[in-house]
């Protein structure tokens, strides 16, 4: 089993929780997703990617690497956030940033948190990459916190995307962003705790 990221961190934190697991066959390595043509053609079973499609620049490239590392009859798997109506947790803070950083929104076809969420959209993807026998499952997935606050943090700690779009404003600015985020992301605490909306989109493709 392989585990590939730009991030050496994400990898040293993922071999740390697979040995933790118990799992001694996962290997690690820095790797750019649209370059998996650099790895041995036909040498996985399957391949997997979650949440990452969405953010890759040329799709039909890293759908191609994929292809390439897989063995005839191998499956891809994609998971992708749908559209930003299902997914308010992360779409909301998303929007409250492009509002105060003036950022146009997106053009057709960019990569983003929802670029393969519309209807037809991930399996025209993979169809267009060489993929048959394309399956897709909607899965409604809430993000299921105590507090809204710990939500904030997860997305502080975990969205680069969030943070690429706060880069030009000011510190001030940066603050003020987050803490409207924090009191809208309040609107989804319960007495029961934080249950923010979020909808997958799970792609299953066979390599032809």
């Amino acid at each position: 089993m392989l585990a590939t990221d730009l991030s050496p961190s994400i990898l040293e934190f993922a071999a740390a929780r697979s040995e933790q697991a118990g799992f001694n066959n996962v290997e690690t390595l820095a790797l750019d997703g649209e370059r998996l043509t650099d790895l041995p053609v036909a040498s996985f079973d399957a391949v997997i990617s979650r949440v990452g499609m969405i953010y890759f620049p040329d799709q039909q490239r890293a759908l191609a690497g994929m292809a390439h590392t897989l063995k005839p009859g191998g499956k891809v798997a994609a998971m992708v956030y749908s559209t930003a109506d299902k997914n308010e947790f992360f779409s909301v803070p998303v929007s409250i940033i492009r509002r105060r950083a003036q950022l146009p929104p997106p053009l057709a076809g960019q990569p983003g948190p929802f670029s393969l969420g519309g209807e037809g959209v991930p399996e025209k993807a993979f169809v267009d990459a060489g993929f048959k026998d394309v399956q897709v499952r909607v899965i409604n997935a809430p993000v299921l916190l105590d507090t809204d606050k710990e939500c904030l943090q997860f997305e502080k700690e975990s969205f680069g995307t969030l943070h690429q779009m706060l880069g030009g404003l000011s510190e001030e600015e940066k603050d003020q962003a987050w803490q409207e985020i924090e009191e809208r992301l309040g609107d989804y605490q319960t007495a029961d705790g934080f249950h923010g909306p979020c909808e997958f989109v799970i792609a299953v493709e066979t390599k032809a």
